[in-house]
């Protein structure tokens, strides 16, 4: 079965195409990066029309890649939420258009869903069960996780997400966008210790995360420092990754624990971060427990977790749609999706 997954939930588009029996077998991501840059943030009519411009080519070099005809696609899986409406709807309608035109059912995903297995693409992938560190620009949640659709949330962000407290902690250091890769580029230039920031909940016993306070010990370290030497900036930058990654490795750990499982999964776009993954290679072996990533080209938003996580559900049983009616979810609690299952 191929099944054609297509990403549009914000600034990227990803098409990518899976083969139940073959693997991935080809995917193409454009990245509207410097089209925002300008505006120092996504501005969301902008990212509609880019990907309005960019979904039949990248649809045209997929198809090359994989050398597999149009009318040999089964299924046309896209985002369905959460994400920026306008962006959501252009990729939903042009999901529905191919598949009504071809005569193919459709199968609408949960991005997140599609962060959650995006691991299981490497060629090395965890088996069920596994704790999930979910962690992105707009999410940070620990997860139990026993099979497809079998997802127990075991705590998640009382306010900024880690990606966000990293972009808006780049604005702070006077960063240009995009923040949070930034960010992490000038910590590896700073020297840990010299500044002492909280690791917020650290200690709380439970799984929840709240960054909204480390961003602003960072803006009151930036204001009782206004002309600082010159390798300030990237102190505060060490200091502020070392206390967010203190703090998702942590409660990581202790999720596992708690579970008594043996396999760790980070997955979302900080699930990048070099210094993230550094700390948990080296704690999670000293816990008898093995963690696993997505490869880096997969971390941020793309087509191929998408075609992955719709051939999972179909695996597992889920009936795709007929083409025709559809609606987009800007806001879909991950939540929303365990209950349905």
């Amino acid at each position: 079965m191929r099944i054609l997954g297509i990403e549009s939930s914000c600034d990227e588009t990803g098409l990518a195409l899976y083969d139940t029996e073959r693997g991935l077998l080809a995917h193409a991501l454009h990245s509207q990066v410097a089209l925002h840059a300008e505006y120092g943030g996504v501005v969301p009519e902008l990212a509609s029309r880019d990907h309005i411009r960019r979904l039949t080519p990248l649809l045209r070099h997929v198809l090359a890649q994989s050398a597999v005809g149009l009318r040999e696609i089964d299924v046309v899986a896209y985002t369905r939420g959460p994400g920026l409406a306008g962006a959501l709807l252009v990729g939903a309608a042009f999901a529905q258009g191919l598949a009504v035109a071809l005569r193919k059912p459709t199968l609408p995903v949960h991005h997140l869903e599609g962060h959650l297995l995006s691991p299981l693409i490497a060629p090395d992938p965890p088996e069920f069960p596994f704790v999930a560190l979910l962690v992105s620009g707009g999410h940070t949640q620990l997860l139990a996780v026993r099979g497809v659709g079998q997802y127990e949330l075991l705590g998640e962000t009382l306010d900024d997400a880690a990606g966000e407290a990293f972009d808006k902690t780049a604005k702070l250091l006077g960063l240009e966008y995009p923040g949070g890769p930034a960010l992490s580029r000038l910590a590896e230039a700073g020297r840990s210790g010299v500044f002492a920031l909280p690791r917020p909940m650290l200690r709380s016993g439970d799984f929840q995360f709240s960054f909204a306070g480390l961003k602003t010990a960072v803006r009151t370290l930036v204001r009782d420092h206004p002309e600082e030497r010159p390798d300030f900036r990237a102190d505060v930058a060490r200091a502020f990754q070392d206390a967010v990654v203190a703090v998702l490795a942590g409660k990581s750990l202790a999720a596992l624990r708690h579970t008594g499982m043996q396999r760790l999964v980070v997955a979302g776009g900080v699930g990048a971060n070099a210094a993230l993954r550094h700390c948990l290679d080296a704690e999670c072996p000293r816990h008898g427990c093995r963690v696993y990533y997505p490869p880096l080209e997969f971390c941020t938003d793309n087509g191929a977790m998408i075609a992955f996580a719709a051939a999972m559900r179909l695996l597992a049983g889920q009936s795709p749609s007929t083409a025709g009616s559809f609606s987009v979810r800007p806001r879909w609690p991950f939540a929303e999706l365990m209950t349905e299952d």
